[in-house]
């Protein structure tokens, strides 16, 4: 057989379905997904069979998930290993990154299908309607934005019931929670060696290691709200691709973080030093295709918001499989390996669109409204992102009886939407993290009544820091961790405290040598915000968020610890390109035909880190 007839063209789910007033049918969030047992019964058996596959045949589990990294080899003839030096597919850090991975997920998404075809056709009875539902069939997303920690099935449940092809209901293994390797490739390095699936948060680098079940859930719960907060000033407040894309800095006046920085945040916080916290492993976990599947929903619903914005130019590292090294890549760089047809790969433009129906699918934030009318569709997205992820202290400023009719899930319909509400309490009772002989600011005693609310006459101010640090200085994945009060001396502690607030996560790749791309970016800074203005309203009454009201209890509060994934302290003394720093952003309300909170240009307070250690002291970036 020929190279050109075994080449796979990536068409996503092609096996038609329909979603109501959908424009392609439907991926949907886990938590409605799993109700449904018929698609639920199909994506088990269809998964499996894909993992059940032999490791060299390119459509299988393995296969499909080596392209994200290990095992740094071509796939499916698309490009070329130069001799001595391996290259890989990678393109984190890089302006490409949100659309390199839409057509990735929808080749997953396209041989799964394919599978769920095949066993609905084997159904006893009522295939028929199998058949239907496996042509609607199309891989979950997982919104942790607004529910970070997933349903049992994705996490703790050992066995799952589904309705198996003889009608009967059946206890089966789970593969939504482990991949087995068959056999561990040889070239994974300690401890991924070790381990004979894929793991999280595990409890030791030898073969007995064991996931530490309440460590992964203790560590996404600790992360709720920073992450939520960060999705909101996302999609809210990026408006270049640039600072939308991707975590290397940039030079727009942007004090939000970027869809990569948070999509490391969430890999680190499911990894835990097992494979989901590295790129070299993690597309082995079989959660990352339900984790960047609602990376790829944010950017739609973020290019929905910013019409027109689309891909710039960026510089590659090293270079890919099939980009040169230090190429310009933009909106027309091929996004290899995946064949948009037997001669040509899917490129930025070719993938663009809030409905991907050129690769099967929809979300249902666009169901039944004119994509032809981009002014009403972002008012429409706008709304729903306001009643899904604005923070609280933001939600009373923001205008109510707007349009945010939303596209909501199930599980989400008895949450009230942002319009239906007129009256929220800004300030839950504080969290005594500080001693009241702790509770001023430039020497006046702080208001800790538990039921203050900053009057919407207040002027409005987003507090944020900025944390910059070469991603490669650690030495592996890991985080710098902000707090706002005394911070534990136990390391495991961190993220459980009281006074945590939130974190800058380095998804870092342990398979550097093996990666053109990041050997490429060894010396490049990442860079990343945590929000400051929930914790602080939650910790002290504050009558008032201007400047003068903050600063000295940020000075006098703040602080960072850098951990790395296994839990370890790392000392600030010794990370030289540290830097943290404190910005204020006056808002306004929106006028009349604006869809969100307007912002003035920051405001650097350099004199809340200054003189510390990972503060304000370098100039590098200046």
């Amino acid at each position: 057989m020929t190279q050109s007839a075994c080449r796979i063209v990536t068409t996503g789910p092609s096996l038609g379905g329909q979603t109501p007033v959908a424009i392609a049918p439907n991926r949907i969030e886990i938590n409605d997904f799993i109700q449904n047992e018929k698609m639920f019964s199909l994506y088990v058996q269809a998964l499996q069979a894909m993992m059940d596959t032999p490791q060299d045949d390119d459509r299988s589990f393995f296969q499909i998930a080596g392209i994200h990294g290990l095992p740094y080899v071509p796939w499916n003839y698309a490009g070329e290993a130069a001799p001595g030096k391996p290259t890989g597919y990678c393109v984190h850090g890089s302006v490409l990154f949100p659309t390199w991975h839409r057509p990735y997920v929808a080749l997953f998404e396209q041989i799964l299908q394919e599978h769920a075809v095949r066993i609905a056709n084997t159904y006893v009875s009522d295939t028929d309607i199998w058949c239907k539902v496996a042509a609607d069939l199309r891989q979950p997303y997982w919104d942790w934005a607004k529910s970070v920690v997933p349903p049992p099935e994705l996490t703790i449940m050992e066995r799952v019931i589904i309705i198996t092809p003889s009608g009967k209901h059946k206890a089966v293994a789970n593969p939504l929670l482990r991949y087995r390797f068959c056999p561990v490739d040889s070239s994974f390095a300690d401890p991924f060696t070790e381990w004979p699936t894929t793991i999280r948060h595990p409890t030791c680098e030898g073969s007995h290691g064991q996931v530490d079940i309440d460590a992964f859930l203790a560590m996404l719960e600790a992360n709720q709200a920073d992450i939520t907060s960060k999705t909101y000033g996302l999609l809210t407040r990026t408006h270049t691709w640039d600072a939308f894309s991707c975590h290397s800095p940039g030079n727009a006046p942007c004090i939000s973080n970027s869809l990569e920085a948070i999509h490391d945040a969430v890999h680190d916080c499911v990894g835990g030093g097992g494979h989901m916290g590295d790129p070299a492993y993690a597309a082995f976990d079989p959660i990352f295709m339900f984790h960047h599947c609602q990376v790829d929903r944010l950017l739609s619903l973020w290019e929905a918001l910013n019409p027109g914005v689309w891909v710039s130019e960026d510089t590659a590292g090293d270079g890919t499989f099939t980009i040169p090294s230090k190429a310009i890549v933009d909106e027309n760089t091929a996004l290899a390996p995946f064949r948009s047809s037997q001669c040509s790969f899917w490129t930025s433009k070719k993938v663009a669109g809030v409905t991907p129906t050129q690769l099967g699918y929809s979300y249902p934030e666009f169901n039944d409204i004119d994509l032809s009318d981009r002014p009403t569709v972002a008012r429409h997205i706008a709304g729903v992102v306001n009643g899904l992820y604005a923070p609280e202290h933001l939600r009373r400023h923001l205008l109510s009886g707007r349009d945010t009719k939303t596209r909501r899930s199930d599980s989400e319909k008895n949450t009230p939407s942002l319009s239906s509400q007129t009256d929220f309490n800004i300030l839950e009772t504080p969290d005594r993290t500080l001693p009241p002989s702790q509770h001023r600011v430039n020497g006046d005693s702080l208001t800790t009544n538990s039921h203050a609310v900053v009057p919407p006459s207040t002027p409005l101010w987003q507090w944020t820091a900025r944390i910059r640090i070469k991603k490669h200085e650690v030495g592996g994945a890991f985080a710098v961790l902000l707090f706002l009060g005394p911070v534990p001396d136990d390391p495991k502690g961190w993220h459980t405290a009281p006074s945590y607030v939130g974190a800058h996560h380095a998804f870092v790749n342990s398979a550097t040598a093996q990666c053109a791309n990041c050997r490429g970016r060894a010396d490049a800074a990442t860079e990343g915000f945590v929000h400051l203005d929930e914790a602080i309203a939650k910790r002290v009454g504050l009558s008032s968020h201007e400047p003068e009201a903050v600063k000295g209890y940020l000075r006098q509060a703040l602080s960072w610890r850098v951990r790395k994934a296994d839990g370890t302290a790392v000392p600030l003394e010794g990370l030289g390109s540290l830097e943290v720093l404190v910005f204020a952003q006056p808002l306004s309300l929106p006028k009349q035909g604006e869809i969100s909170l307007a912002t003035g240009p920051p405001q650097l307070f350099d004199d809340i880190t200054e003189e510390r250690p990972g503060g304000k002291r370098l100039k590098m970036y200046e």
